[in-house]
């Protein structure tokens, strides 16, 4: 699988990164094999947040035997300084590690957030405190929402964020006024080295009040031809990688996808942004 570099970070991570939201609500049984499926890939980068359900408790026996292994990224939901720096060791003992290589703010996607985040009492000096201790050595910003592209790039104008993960896939390409602040936020990373990861890249819709079918939030795309266009389409952009989708039943297909990726010509990012007409985003303007 390709490997790129994680912006300033220096690391190399594979184009799929793990995303333990997947351990929602799963054996560990079930969660060792899947583990062991992606280490078998090659996978060496991991994402995980206290607020995933199980998934803490679950890879911990896992990087307990092969924490050298993979870069490891955690977040915190919190907003305030104490909040968030014991979240921050909560985790650090749920996953049976003693530091994080990534520590980020998670689910920053309104301005109104951010300044939470950034601002006196906030949880950025949490982890620059946790920084200082020697639990982590990175920090990011993570986010979802239609107005994360912008409120990203402007969190990198107020902080030197390594990295930052934001959701972006094909669908949400067509909408004119979200795929401009989408560029800037990729111009601003790559102006300032920072490090993109993708989230949602498979994202088809929301479910609406259709049932749930897969353990998302989000009603992903689950053939192997819209998966392999999705995945292809945003390993196309500036990016490192994007974080698998949070059902173990689709990891396969997103493997191969990734195991496969080859570019897209502009022409066929354009046929696939065209198409998007067919799908509702995720993400409307409020």
């Amino acid at each position: 699988m390709e490997k790129r570099r994680l912006g300033r970070t220096g690391h190399h991570s594979t184009v799929m990164i793990f995303g333990a939201a997947a351990f929602w609500d799963i054996s560990q049984a079930a969660a060792d094999a899947t583990l062991e499926l992606v280490r078998a890939h090659g996978v060496n980068h991991i994402d995980v947040a206290p607020s995933y359900g199980q998934a803490e408790v679950r890879l911990g026996p896992w990087l307990e035997q092969h924490r050298s292994e993979v870069f490891l990224g955690c977040k915190t939901h919190e907003r305030s300084r104490q909040a968030a720096y014991d979240e921050l060791r909560r985790s650090l003992e749920r996953l049976r590690v003693d530091r994080f290589d990534l520590y980020q703010l998670h689910s920053v996607g309104e301005i109104e957030e951010l300044d939470k985040c950034l601002g006196p009492g906030g949880a950025l000096e949490a982890i620059l405190q946790a920084r200082d201790e020697g639990l982590l050595n990175y920090i990011g910003i993570t986010g979802h929402g239609y107005h994360a592209p912008a409120v990203h790039a402007e969190a990198l104008e107020r902080f030197d964020f390594d990295t930052v993960m934001t959701s972006l896939n094909f669908v949400q390409w067509a909408d004119p006024h979200f795929l401009e602040s989408a560029e800037r936020l990729l111009s601003l990373a790559a102006e300032k080295d920072v490090g993109v990861m993708v989230i949602k890249a498979i994202t088809k819709g929301p479910w609406g009040e259709r049932p749930h079918s897969y353990n998302t939030w989000y009603e992903p795309f689950d053939d192997t031809a819209n998966i392999e266009n999705g995945i292809r389409f945003m390993l196309s952009q500036p990016v490192t990688g994007f974080a698998s989708p949070g059902d173990v039943r689709l990891l396969p297909k997103a493997i191969e996808a990734a195991e496969n990726f080859h570019p897209m010509s502009q022409e066929e990012q354009q046929a696939l942004v065209n198409s998007a007409r067919d799908y509702q985003p995720l993400f409307t303007p409020a």
